[in-house]
């Protein structure tokens, strides 16, 4: 009698998990297909919805990785940073580098934002990524870094590699070797703001040569001449 009980309660036990499995994968298939469904629709909230409830249900780096950038898209940077951390790890996939590092640029953690960049430029060095670190070391105050980084940019930026600009209304694009002689004339200024005016506005009307639409370098070069002529009426 007591065998013939266990063998009830296993019996009632592999039931009662093929149930729940069951369940587990109606409710998975059902956010897969809602998922399919908000993308149609281009509905961004409804398919982070879909995706939360997908990780949930079937825990995956891949899964997660991809919620953390749709945040991250949408401008929810510590929801991103929440999901994925911002600790330094060497084994982080590129996606996920890249999230932590724009996540945290976007909310103005240089130190911990360069962490994550030097990890993605060590694993695939770009132009591109050589200005956000210069960019970023910069910000504070490692010109000797900043300058090797702008080295290796202006000697590799192709003449098609083209960086994007946000400072205007309008939103607007220069050459990226233009945008590292901007930085070049930055760092230059930072290194002895009272003696370098000349040698700054040379590198600031360089820039402009590429690209005479260069807003931010205007503003720079305008600011410098100010106060140069400040400086001689003094």
């Amino acid at each position: 009698m007591k065998i013939k009980f266990i063998l009830l309660c296993v019996n009632l036990l592999s039931i009662s998990l093929y149930c729940d499995a069951q369940n587990n994968k109606n409710i998975t298939d059902h956010y897969k297909l809602y998922y399919s469904q908000m993308q149609k629709q281009g509905d961004i909230q409804g398919i982070i919805n879909a995706m939360t409830h997908l990780l949930v249900l079937e825990p995956h780096v891949a899964r997660q990785d991809t919620l953390a950038a749709l945040y991250m898209n949408e401008g929810k940077y510590v929801q991103a940073l929440n999901l994925l951390g911002i600790e330094k790890d060497s084994t982080d996939t590129t996606m996920s580098l890249e999230v932590k590092a724009v996540s945290l640029k976007s909310l103005n953690e240089p130190v911990r934002a360069l962490e994550q960049y030097e990890l993605l430029f060590k694993r695939s060095p770009s132009p591109s990524l050589a200005y956000d670190l210069a960019d970023l070391k910069i910000q504070i105050n490692d010109l000797i870094g900043a300058n090797l980084n702008i080295t290796y940019g202006i000697a590799n930026a192709s003449s098609d590699m083209m960086k994007a600009y946000y400072e205007t209304q309008t939103p607007y694009q220069v050459p990226l070797s233009a945008g590292f002689l901007y930085l070049k004339a930055i760092a230059k200024f930072r290194e002895n703001p009272e003696t370098s005016h000349e040698a700054v506005i040379a590198i600031l009307e360089q820039s402009l040569s590429i690209a005479p639409n260069f807003n931010l370098a205007t503003i720079a070069k305008n600011a410098i001449v100010s106060q140069k002529e400040g400086l001689n009426k003094d």
